[in-house]
């Protein structure tokens, strides 16, 4: 596959369809960040008139994940990815449409090539933040990955 913001988008609908029917959807890639965009709805709503919480993590993971899976792709190497751990931090209630965004994608190529020269499993925390459409910080995810080579 080819790493474009459409084709992850397919992939998020063949293959994540609960995110995809949440409305989380990839808006920009770059060699080292990723900007994954969603709108708070009824559909994706908590009780609190808020963006359920497990909609903000789908949404910042997915940040982090693209990065991996093409900085993976790009080793040209089998690797397998897991998430090992996550942490969120919620800092203001998610309303209207919420940008998350990662920036470790320079991170996250140099512990693909420590995985590929490990015999071992590695492991590594990324970030994603997210912001509301006047800028505000509505939260904060961190990530633990583990990647092993085959």
């Amino acid at each position: 596959m080819e790493f474009t913001v459409r084709n992850l988008n397919l992939y998020l609908f063949k293959n994540l369809p609960s995110a995809y029917f949440c409305g989380v959807r990839v808006y920009a890639l770059g060699t080292d960040y990723c900007t994954v965009r969603v709108k708070h709805r009824w559909f994706n709503q908590n009780p609190f008139n808020s963006m359920y919480f497990a909609v903000q993590n789908m949404a910042a993971e997915l940040t982090t994940g693209a990065l991996v899976m093409r900085g993976i792709k790009e080793s040209n190497k089998k690797i397998s990815m897991l998430v090992l751990n996550q942490k969120s931090q919620f800092t203001k209630k998610a309303r209207g449409m919420i940008t998350f965004k990662c920036t470790d994608g320079d991170l996250i190529k140099e512990k693909i090539n420590e995985a590929v020269n490990s015999k071992d499993g590695i492991s590594f925390w990324v970030r994603s933040e997210g912001y509301d459409e006047k800028g505000d910080r509505v939260g904060v995810y961190e990530f633990e990955w583990t990647l092993k080579a085959k």
